[in-house]
């Protein structure tokens, strides 16, 4: 066998001449493509094959998003009130209890089999919903209940699989891979609205189907890549610099697939049209494939035209030379290190309590002084976790901000109903879609202009929460289309920002090797908001019945009017501050951490200039 460390002995030797001692190429096209061929699921390039693989899961398996389009029929074929079609969005969300089902499978089965687990819960959950909404087959209401919580199982379970794939192929970048996977989830309603309008745009139980093949189907495809994952190996400057790349390409397609579901998705096309849209962004998730042999190609191009471009000197680096090193020394915990954000905090409690002085300084001592994080990085185990005030803080954030956008996205048909929008359900539900997709990848950005900006990713958490508030006050103060499209587009942002972040910044607060279990205990908050701000929207709704369309039945009476949501709006705007002053307090208690890590950073940079001075 060849020795893969030179990539000249890589090359095909009846390509090159042998009459002269320099060598060339024969036939330089060929040669390409031969060595994009050869080397696409080879070496490095498999790592990006996994993540195109994941991409992929991602994006067919947020199933949950598209609920909105047919619960109003699920409402009306099961004769239900709108509380218990509240219990079966919060059924599909109580599947993020079950989250540490996943890790356990993980210990006794192998990533494929547990993929393919998942496809099948969602193909059954979602499956047998199918015949019961089309009138193929009844079931009594506690079975539709449970078949909505296998189906919310099976996310889970997908998301796992996907974060095991990034933190394992992308153990420096990893934030960067999660941000990215995390952000097509997204465009998952995007994605299914343009499949149904290419098969049949009046059939809102077509959802269901699609929910439960295509994720089974998907997952078929990005079988290979993970069967053929390669092997660990150290991460070069190199090998970094040359990722940093990839992200950057793939982040600019990922922008420009989430403005052309924005774009095309919104509005409502001939079945014809559709297809061919629908095959445009079929199109694009397949695109990425490309990127092992574009990084071949650049050896190819290197070692061939000798080219003098070089990427010392380049200003825009995802991830610098010495953040490896740095790495290493935060997960040992070294004594200077720790030594060094003893200072750090002791300043930053100081600036806290200057900013304070107006206010009340017990506050700050309990709120802010009171048993910081001293390092970020640090493990903590499940018992330590649940006794830490940042964590509380951060699940309240969590609690206020993205999981109201969640619920708002589950009640999104009916509010569009009660506006007199019902016709624009599935636009809206596209709006959402496609602005939680920029959200989450816009999630990644602290970690893009780390060089030139550092900012904490609890401060952009703080910031990425402004914007719900805001949103829902504006639907309780106007009950016109542009303010729900506006209050649409805002929520989904956040929460799509929200919900990315978050892995990255459970690993940052609590430990890179707990975050499997650590983050599915920061997501319980899901079903938990789901069933009490679910309710609350429910029980005002059915309040609000009076003078709306009853049709004789009370159990599937619509509610019209403004007055439908107008509490729960002012009720959620409301529980959405508390989440931004809570994301606030766990800013300022963080700062300090973050703040050291960068200084730590830039000594390591700077000790490395001078060594090598």
């Amino acid at each position: 066998m060849r020795p893969r460390r030179d990539f000249h002995s890589k090359l095909p030797t009846n390509h090159f001449d042998h009459d002269g001692d320099r060598k060339s190429f024969r036939n330089p096209v060929r040669s390409f493509f031969w060595l994009v061929l050869r080397f696409a699921m080879a070496g490095q390039s498999r790592k990006w094959m996994i993540l195109v693989a994941t991409i992929w899961i991602q994006a067919f398996t947020g199933t949950n998003f598209d609920f909105s389009a047919y619960s109003s029929k699920l409402k009306s074929v099961l004769g239900i009130s709108q509380v218990e079609l509240n219990y079966l969005a919060v059924a599909s969300d109580m599947g993020k209890l079950f989250g540490w089902s996943s890790g356990f499978a993980l210990m006794y089965f192998p990533l494929s089999a547990v993929l393919f687990m998942a496809a099948f819960m969602g193909f059954v959950g979602y499956g047998v919903q199918w015949l019961v909404i089309t009138g193929i087959i009844s079931l009594p209401y506690i079975l539709v209940f449970f078949l909505c919580l296998l189906a919310g199982c099976s996310i889970c379970w997908f998301n796992t699989v996907c974060f095991v794939l990034c933190i394992r192929n992308f153990p420096v970048n990893r934030a960067l891979a999660l941000s990215l996977t995390v952000s097509f989830n997204g465009v998952s309603a995007a994605l299914y609205t343009l499949a149904a309008d290419a098969i049949n745009s009046s059939s809102s139980s077509l959802y269901l189907l699609l929910n439960a093949l295509l994720p089974l189907l998907v997952s078929l495809a990005a079988l290979i890549p993970i069967l053929r994952q390669p092997s660990l190996e150290p991460q070069t400057i190199e090998v970094v610099r040359s990722d940093s790349i990839m992200f950057l390409l793939l982040n600019v397609l990922a922008v420009f697939t989430g403005v052309y579901l924005l774009v095309f998705g919104s509005n409502t096309y001939s079945t014809t049209i559709s297809r061919l849209l629908f095959a445009g962004a079929i199109f694009l998730l397949v695109f990425p494939l490309c990127i092992p042999g574009v990084v071949y190609a650049r050896k190819w191009f290197h070692y061939t035209v000798h080219s003098s471009f070089r990427l010392e000197n380049s200003s825009f680096l995802l991830v610098d030379d010495d953040d490896l090193e740095l790495h290493k020394q935060l997960v040992s915990r070294e004594a200077s290190y720790e030594e060094d954000n003893l200072l750090s905090k002791g300043f930053a409690y100081e600036m806290t309590r200057k900013m304070c002085s107006g206010c009340c300084n017990w506050c700050c001592d309990k709120m802010i002084g009171k048993d910081q994080l001293a390092i970020l990085g640090e493990e903590h185990p499940a018992g330590l976790l649940v006794r830490r005030l940042d964590f509380w803080l951060y699940y309240l954030a969590y609690f206020c901000g993205g999981t109201i956008g969640l619920v708002y996205s589950n009640n999104l048909g009916q509010i569009a109903q009660s506006l007199g929008e019902s016709s624009n359900t599935t636009t809206l539900v596209t709006l959402y879609s496609s602005f939680s997709f920029f959200g989450r990848l816009l999630s990644a950005a602290p970690d893009y202009i780390r060089t030139k900006l550092y900012f904490a990713r609890t401060g952009s958490l703080t910031i990425a929460l402004l914007p719900t508030p805001v949103a829902f006050f504006l639907l309780a103060a106007s009950g016109s289309s542009v303010a729900l499209r506006v209050g649409t587009a805002l929520i989904g942002w956040s929460s799509g920002f929200i919900f990315a972040a978050a892995v990255s910044i459970t690993s940052d607060l609590f430990g890179p090797n707990s975050v499997g279990v650590n983050h599915n205990i920061l997501i319980t908050n899901i079903p938990i908001g789901s069933l009490i701000y679910g309710l609350l929207a429910a029980l005002v709704y059915d309040a609000n019945i009076g003078s709306g369309l009853t049709g004789g039945d009370t159990e599937s009476a619509v509610c019209m009017g403004r007055r439908c949501y107008f509490l729960t709006f002012l009720v959620w705007g409301c529980l959405s501050v508390v989440g931004l002053i809570s994301s606030l307090l766990l800013f300022l208690r963080t700062k300090h951490a973050y703040d050291a890590f960068e200084r730590n950073r830039e000594l390591a940079e700077a000790s490395q200039v001078t060594f090598t001075e």
